[in-house]
């Protein structure tokens, strides 16, 4: 925890920008009655009725310090796509960088292994050393702000029933741009000191 906490009050380094990644899944379902009518002064209003058709995955990177977020909408969340997500964060998003500094939840598929089922040897390690991983503790994935920004997603975007792929790639894309635009920033505010008072409970009892 006080390992991601002291990334947190790191000042702003364009050449090593702290990246905080995470994914969720959406359930993508139909109307098969359509809308409701639209009436003056009304929201749109759907039929209560849907029909389940797939689920999608959607992985996000936000880069708090710059307010800049990427959302990539896959089939799966298998070792394989987050290898794939890390190799686009690397040489798409951030080619340019010295290193980037990851945070990440502290899941199976969230190891450097994952880029050797990926990826030949030498492509997983080249892509490898361009990060430096930061876990979040387990049962701790508060502490990854991708969290905030996937809950602001949900809200703003998501939340609301989506029929398939196509259109959740769509919607995504349009909140992503505006928010992007916006430069929507994250001011976290929990810090180690914090952590050490309000979470005391977690720290071991020196004997004396």
């Amino acid at each position: 925890m006080e390992d991601v906490l002291a990334v947190y009050v790191l000042p702003y380094d364009p050449k090593r920008p702290v990246v905080c990644v995470d994914e969720c899944s959406k359930e993508l379902h139909s109307t098969p009655h359509g809308h409701v009518p639209m009436q003056a002064g009304q929201a749109e209003k759907q039929d209560y009725e849907y029909k389940r058709n797939d689920t999608c995955n959607m992985f996000i990177s936000v880069e708090p310090l710059a307010g800049k977020r990427r959302v990539r909408v896959t089939d799966r969340r298998t070792n394989q796509d987050f290898a794939e997500l890390l190799r686009c964060v690397s040489d798409e998003d951030y080619p340019e960088v010295e290193k980037i500094i990851l945070v990440t939840d502290n899941l199976n598929t969230h190891t450097v292994a994952c880029l050797y089922e990926r990826f030949e040897p030498i492509e997983a390690r080249r892509i490898a050393e361009r990060f430096e991983w930061h876990y979040t503790p387990e049962h701790g994935s508060w502490l990854n702000m991708a969290e905030i920004e996937l809950n602001v997603l949900d809200r703003q975007c998501t939340g609301c029933r989506i029929a398939d792929k196509e259109t959740l790639i769509n919607e995504v894309s349009a909140w992503e741009l505006d928010r992007n635009n916006l430069t929507a920033k994250i001011d976290w505010q929990f810090t180690t000191n914090d952590a050490r008072i309000k979470l005391k409970r977690l720290y071991p009892v020196l004997k004396q």
